[in-house]
């Protein structure tokens, strides 16, 4: 389209930004990486019951 600037949306806020950037402000980057962090250690607590599950299977048989 004739007279739109080539850009993207920030992942964050959906703000439009310059093509070659991920988010549009420091604030934005530090939620996304908030996040990140609060799904690893999900994952992590995730992956540890399912192990306690497995060993509390083991020893019942």
């Amino acid at each position: 389209m004739p007279g739109i600037v080539p850009h993207r949306h920030c992942v964050v806020c959906g703000k439009a930004i310059e093509a070659d950037k991920i988010y549009c402000s420091e604030e934005c980057e530090e939620v996304m990486a908030k996040e990140k962090k609060r799904q690893r250690n999900f994952m992590i607590f995730m992956f540890a019951i399912m192990i306690g599950l497995l060993i509390l299977m083991v020893l019942r048989i």
